[in-house]
């Protein structure tokens, strides 16, 4: 019984349905560690004592970060991987596009964009694990490397773009989410959409704010 329905969830997860799944679970994931990231991220608006102390307070969960990070990492993975599957599979079964294109049906620059913007988010998080997570990781060092990283002009204009992306991503991906869980009705959608719209937009500028702040109020001491 149990070879049997190990059997069929595997089979399911090889079909166009089970891969959606599989992007929808992820993409959950990701919303919930964005929404987590950028709670967190705040605290530097109430100055380099409390930032310092919330990095404490997180690398204090010891076991459990190191658990969250690779449980990341393996969503992270799934994703993208069978993001690009099903992106190419799309592009086999229909090799010519359509000769007009609509945003009918959920076809927005957020759903044509995708697998770019995926690629893209993913080439700036191996960046910023670079800069904010291949280091010393004490408090002070990070604020100290958070503080000087995103007071750099070209590293401040890539963290912005790399937000922008961000936004654009999820705004399609939170509706994309609950429409491969069944809830594409008419009665909840226009509210989901707008949720997604609202969180996207939280996100844009709750990220998108902190350099700018880091970099004409902290390093210019009005902070």
């Amino acid at each position: 019984m149990l070879e049997w329905q190990m059997n069929w969830f595997f089979d399911m997860l090889k079909t166009p349905i089970g891969k959606k799944l599989l992007m929808a679970i992820t993409g959950f994931g990701f919303l919930f560690f964005l929404l987590i990231h950028l709670i967190g991220n705040l605290t530097i608006y109430g100055g380099k004592s409390l930032f310092i102390s919330y990095v404490a307070h997180l690398h204090a969960l010891g076991p459990l970060v190191a658990i969250s990070e690779f449980g990341l990492l393996l969503f992270a993975a799934i994703h993208i991987t069978t993001g690009l599957i099903l992106f190419l599979e799309n592009k086999i079964a229909r090799p010519i596009g359509y000769a007009v294109k609509k945003n009918a049906g959920g076809r927005t620059l957020g759903s044509a964009t995708m697998p770019y913007t995926g690629v893209l988010i993913l080439c700036f998080i191996i960046l910023h694990l670079i800069n904010f997570r291949f280091i010393e990781q004490t408090p002070q060092i990070i604020y100290q490397a958070v503080s000087h990283t995103l007071s750099m002009l070209p590293y401040v204009i890539i963290y912005i773009a790399a937000v922008i992306l961000v936004a654009l991503h999820v705004r399609h991906g939170f509706w994309s989410l609950f429409q491969t869980l069944g809830a594409n009705h008419v009665k909840y959608m226009p509210v989901i959409q707008t949720i997604g719209i609202t969180f996207a937009v939280l996100v844009a500028l709750g990220f998108g704010f902190i350099p700018i702040y880091i970099s004409y109020f902290m390093q210019k001491g009005i902070s």
